[in-house]
């Protein structure tokens, strides 16, 4: 195993980590999203592709994978220096660009798994997943619950996020957390400290973004690097409906 490596021994064999060296990685927006490449890139994963038009924003600095230098900077820049500081020699490509309906199958084809961290004020994010689930590409839902982390894989032979969707409403990320909380506690396993917190936001006067927590993101990041490993290996993972739920909580 290479010297870069040496301490994934035991964990990973030698040909597992040549293995996911060259692994063709999508990861489609670079919020949560940065904090996932550079997981996956310390981790082996040398052959990833960022796609996202935002700009770094001071309110991301509490989560994501910037610095104040970033602020006004394209995130996708600011992200590929970051990577490259971190191994130069990995083959990390980005495209400063919004993905659109138009758009989203150029970028898909060519890849064996996908990460959807983009903003559901679309439909772009559930057109990546039909047109992955078409190409057998496997796809990462992540989802910063500020005090854990949620991930659900998307397969050709699973359900779509879609039908958690209500009657005549678009399908959101709150839909996904409400189900990952309903579902737990209909098993025996309540997540009371999340349900309060769907409860404050959705009772919030002001139409805000979700609130997410650095903690977070750094679960997710390591939950979803770990199923690229077990993906791109073929050993087992859940599928939606079903999901990872990890916090200290309860």
């Amino acid at each position: 195993m290479e010297t870069r490596y040496s301490r994934n021994r035991i964990y990973l064999t030698e040909e597992e980590q040549a293995l996911i060296k060259d692994y063709p990685i999508l990861l489609g927006g670079s919020g949560i999203g940065s904090v996932i490449a550079e997981c996956a890139l310390r981790f082996g994963f040398e052959n990833i592709t960022i796609i996202d038009g935002d700009q770094v924003e001071l309110t991301n600095l509490n989560r994501q994978n910037y610095t104040e230098e970033d602020i006004a900077v394209d995130k996708t820049e600011a992200l590929f220096k970051r990577l490259k500081q971190i191994n130069k020699n990995a083959k990390i490509t980005c495209h400063n660009c919004f993905l659109t309906t138009a758009n989203v199958e150029e970028y898909i084809t060519g890849h064996k798994i996908a990460i959807n961290a983009l903003d559901f004020s679309s439909d772009v994010p559930l057109v990546f997943d039909k047109i992955c689930q078409e190409q057998n590409i496997p796809v990462l839902h992540p989802y910063n619950l500020g005090w854990g982390g949620l991930v659900t894989v998307i397969t050709p032979d699973s359900l779509s996020l879609s039908s958690l969707a209500k009657p005549n409403e678009k399908f959101n990320e709150v839909n996904m957390v409400e189900y990952a909380s309903s579902y737990s506690r209909f098993w025996g396993n309540p997540q009371k400290w999340l349900e309060d917190i769907i409860e404050e936001y959705k009772n919030e006067k002001e139409v805000l973004p979700p609130p997410q927590l650095s903690i977070a993101s750094w679960i997710v990041a390591a939950m979803c690097t770990h199923l690229l490993f077990n993906i791109a290996t073929e050993k087992e993972f859940k599928i939606f409906p079903e999901f990872y739920l990890q916090t200290i909580n309860n």
